[in-house]
């Protein structure tokens, strides 16, 4: 069974997932953060693939992004990065990144290097739903990898009952119509779109992200969906604080 499914078949709240950037803040970063956030017992984890031209992205990761890359990150890397905690990371991890990144690479191989590592998830916020029934579906499928679609405030109800349709991992809840980062408290205006959702009985896991940086507004979405993504926020504290650290912001999370 796919790990993501397995996780969330054991646990259907408060399930913490962190996002992080690969090859920052160092290069060579990714594995020890990976093992750093396993052992403070985070749910899940999201390794960020850093790109040019993040279309879903604020300052912050935009600018993990550049230091990654201006670091020498690229997939090859990354791949090898994950190969070698292979075995060792017991934690699911789902990669997230843009379209053209596959399509650079070349589809198969990039579908290819996921098996080799594991990767059973994968989150592309820029790929279109009808490009993906007509090609990607088949083509992860193959490779047993499931696709994240995200939603908004403004996505239609049609459109949202049609994503956990084709959903086998979780539905990526967009808290608002925003690109990443803190936002600051959650207002009523998300809680009401929150309810809105939970209200439809979807049969997907729903996972919250954009905005959520601390316990307060993690505790907060955690009401009304199954989970929560940290990004900006952690990223902030690797910069400031480093990898050695990682356990004193997980605990102010989920302690």
């Amino acid at each position: 069974m796919n790990s993501l499914k397995e996780l969330f078949k054991n646990k259907d709240k408060n399930l913490c997932s962190v996002f992080f950037t690969a090859g920052f803040p160092q290069l060579n970063d990714t594995a020890s953060i990976i093992k750093n956030l396993e052992v403070n017992k985070v749910d899940f984890i999201e390794v960020g693939l850093p790109y040019s031209d993040p279309l879903a992205d604020g300052p912050t990761i935009q600018h993990s992004s550049e230091v990654a890359l201006n670091n020498g990150i690229n997939l090859d890397i990354i791949f090898d990065q994950l190969k070698s905690i292979k075995g060792d990371v017991k934690t699911p991890l789902v990669l997230m990144g843009y379209l053209n990144q596959i399509i650079k690479y070349g589809e198969d191989r990039f579908c290819e290097q996921c098996v080799a590592c594991g990767i059973e998830t994968v989150i592309l916020p820029d790929l279109p739903m009808l490009e993906y029934e007509n090609h990607y579906k088949a083509l992860f499928a193959t490779h047993g990898i499931s696709n994240v679609f995200l939603i908004t405030p403004q996505t239609s109800v049609e459109r949202i009952r049609k994503i956990d349709g084709l959903t086998d991992a979780f539905i990526y809840v967009v808290a608002s119509a925003s690109i990443t980062g803190a936002k600051g408290e959650i207002s009523q205006g998300q809680i009401e779109y929150f309810e809105r959702i939970k209200a439809m009985n979807l049969k997907s896991t729903l996972i919250v992200g954009f905005g959520i940086s601390n316990k307060t507004t993690f505790n907060t979405v955690c009401e009304y969906v199954n989970g929560a993504i940290i990004g900006s926020a952690f990223i902030r504290f690797l910069e400031s604080e480093g990898v050695e650290k990682i356990d004193e912001f997980v605990e102010q999370i989920i302690s």
